[in-house]
């Protein structure tokens, strides 16, 4: 059975880790991460749900399996692969939500740092710990880190490899949302699948926005979103939802995707 796995219903995906006890990513939990991601992009949903199941979202690789028996070609191999897995989350063309729980360290907070948004349970630890084994992040989480909390802060947890309640990191604008523990999956989903419910071409080109502003900074951003602005001036959505406000006022819109 896959140890990452891709599930849909209705119109909302959910990549899914199960590799107990830890969740590590090991090197098939690595590669049926892949698979899960490219799955979801070929999809027709319209959020994609990550979250891992049992006690712990993930220790990443700290088992350090991946590692083993690497030269200097496989070491850039794995390196490209890794950041491969990251960027490959990220192009994912609809809103994108991480839940958190129990640890959640080095490769699967990349994998987290990916999504557009991250929710945790009240509790959760949350690091990149690489440093402390010698390392550091391998799958982008440094620069992704710096784009949330500054670059500060980044140098902080990346060099110290400090573990951080989840708490820290929300008031810190790394995730967006602190929820009970055992209230995580369900207020998580159902604000994903709000999400999955809503006006997808405009979701799609303000994810493609914000990622122009970060790359770019606000002059590529606003190149962007004059060309990304047309397709949704013209959409279903915008006219149905417009004729929605008028009639009804703020949140009664149905939006179909198109």
């Amino acid at each position: 059975m896959p140890l990452v796995t891709f599930q849909e219903q209705d119109n909302l995906g959910e990549i899914v880790i199960n590799n107990p006890p830890r969740n590590l990513f090991t090197g098939d939990a690595l590669t049926d991460l892949g698979a899960a991601v490219n799955d979801a992009a070929a999809s027709d949903v319209r959020a994609v749900l990550l979250r891992a199941e049992g006690d712990d979202f993930s220790y990443g690789a700290a088992d350090g399996s991946v590692f083993l028996g690497l030269g200097a070609a496989k070491a850039a191999g794995l390196a490209a692969a890794v950041i491969g897995f990251t960027s490959a989350v990220e192009a994912l063309s609809v809103p994108t939500v991480a839940l958190i729980q129990g640890q959640c360290w080095d490769g699967a907070l990349e994998m987290c740092l990916a999504c557009d948004l991250i929710w945790a349970a009240e509790g959760s630890q949350i690091g990149q710990i690489e440093s402390q084994a010698g390392g550091m992040p391998y799958a982008g989480g440094t620069q992704r880190l710096a784009s949330r909390i500054g670059t500060a802060r980044a140098a902080e947890m990346v060099l110290t490899g400090a573990v951080l309640p989840a708490e820290t990191l929300l008031s810190w604008g790394a995730i967006n949302r602190v929820t009970p523990a055992d209230r995580l999956l369900a207020d998580g989903r159902a604000f994903a699948q709000s999400l999955a419910n809503g006006p997808t071409l405009a979701h799609k080109a303000t994810k493609r926005i914000l990622h122009a502003w970060r790359s770019g900074g606000i002059a590529e951003a606003d190149r962007v979103t004059v060309a990304e602005a047309p397709a949704v001036m013209l959409s279903e959505d915008l006219r149905d939802g417009l004729t929605s406000l008028q009639r009804h006022g703020l949140g009664h819109a149905i939006f179909n995707g198109r």
